[in-house]
């Protein structure tokens, strides 16, 4: 009986110890969040530097050249596109935010004041006018045409609720009156201003300097990571970290593709519709397609601005372009590119970005992406595969590994080597 009750008290503490244990790495964890949240942006930025350094060793080139000739080559490529694009996009940037938001702005309010926002919409009137000469089926273009004419139906039926929504011009001027008192006492909070400035300049050294430590010797320090683990979890340990590096590596290949796309796309839809700032409007376009979801929402109402004073009638079509352009690259462009490497549903890369905006901030939505992935390889190997035994997703991929052997090569085993 004694030993019985030894036995379940040793039991107990154990588990407290356990729970004590987690707590305070949790704890500890929450504590230098910051610090992680950075190391991770350096690993990100060695993955984006050793991407070309693989391309090089497959020509047998050492990795000590091959870092220092990738890094000048990129080196060399933004200098030079800031060199020639550079002056072109600064004049049309300073343009759009000095003249043509604030006063597109002041259009837009009105615009909706005055409800004629709705009327420049692009409703293919000419579409239904030639199919009525054909006589189609009655019914058919009972259902089509309040769609079509919103002078008809469409407009009539919205125009009271659009005439509803006022925007107040003395609350407006109220606003900027505040802000302007606020911009000019900045002087009283110009310490705390300097601390987030010299806050951001030191978390920036921090990401470069961590980044050619781990670019000098990355196979020490992965090494070190796996020494961790007990002996008989190294080589799955290793294995994991290896499908971490492809999700990173797979992720930052296909938003930069992704980015290029949507800011070419932009600019050439936008020059159609003969706006001056298509150009910027493009760059800002791919350069926020960096952050799903959010990204193009701020690309969209920044060209609406822009189009309201530049080109009112087609406002519509700004919408069209800038969402089409996202739909596209996120429908067509990211499975073509992603394929296998990350598997995220886009509902879980919305919630991602929730949380880890709440717990880091800025910076955490731009790596929401890559943190969510690493998030869904520990869940799935560790936890579903190795806690809980089920192999099953395991045994269907090495079957197709079997069927298609361009994929087996294809592991993420080349991590270690690689880095080697």
């Amino acid at each position: 009986m004694t030993s019985n009750t030894n036995s379940q008290n040793l039991q107990a503490f154990r588990w407290v110890l356990i729970a004590a244990g987690v707590a305070i790495t949790f704890a500890t964890l929450w504590a230098i969040r910051s610090i992680l949240l950075l190391t991770l942006a350096s690993v990100v930025l060695v993955v984006l530097v050793t991407m070309p350094v693989r391309f090089l060793a497959r020509y047998n080139v050492r990795r000590g050249p091959a870092i220092a000739l990738s890094l000048t080559v990129m080196t060399g490529v933004v200098l030079l596109l800031g060199r020639v694009m550079l002056p072109e996009l600064i004049e049309q940037f300073n343009t759009l935010t000095t003249e043509i938001l604030p006063e597109g702005v002041v259009q837009l309010i009105q615009s909706i004041n005055e409800a004629e926002l709705l009327a420049p919409a692009p409703f293919p009137y000419h579409i239904f006018d030639h199919a009525a000469s054909y006589n189609p089926s009655r019914w058919v273009m009972l259902i089509a045409q309040p769609l079509a004419y919103p002078d008809s139906f469409l407009y009539e039926s919205l125009r009271p609720i659009i005439e509803s929504v006022r925007v107040d011009a003395d609350l407006v001027n109220e606003v900027a009156r505040q802000i302007a008192t606020a911009i000019g006492q900045i002087g009283v909070s110009v310490l705390p201003f300097v601390g987030d400035v010299a806050s951001t300049v030191l978390s920036v050294l921090i990401v470069i300097f961590l980044s050619l430590y781990f670019l000098i010797d990355p196979g020490g320090y992965a090494e070190g990571m796996i020494r961790l683990f007990p002996m008989w979890y190294r080589e799955r340990a290793r294995a994991i970290m290896s499908q971490m590096y492809d999700s990173v590596r797979g992720w930052l290949e296909g938003t930069f593709i992704s980015m290029i796309f949507v800011g070419v796309a932009s600019w050439l839809g936008l020059s159609l519709l003969q706006l001056e700032q298509a150009a910027a409007l493009g760059v800002l376009a791919g350069l926020l397609s960096f952050v799903p979801n959010f990204g193009q929402l701020v690309a969209v109402i920044a060209a609406i601005v822009v189009g309201v004073v530049q080109a009112p009638s087609s406002v519509g079509w700004i919408i069209v372009v800038i969402y089409g352009t996202s739909f596209v690259q996120s429908q067509v462009f990211t499975p073509l590119l992603f394929g296998q490497s990350i598997r995220i549903p886009p509902v879980l890369v919305l919630l991602g970005q929730i949380v880890c905006g709440s717990l880091f901030g800025f910076l955490g939505i731009l790596l929401a992406v890559p943190i969510t992935a690493i998030f869904q390889i520990l869940v799935r190997e560790v936890y579903v595969r190795d806690v809980l035994g089920d192999r099953s997703e395991a045994r269907d991929s090495s079957r197709k590994q079997r069927h298609d052997p361009s994929t087996a090569a294809d592991d993420g085993s080349e991590l270690v080597a690689d880095t080697a």
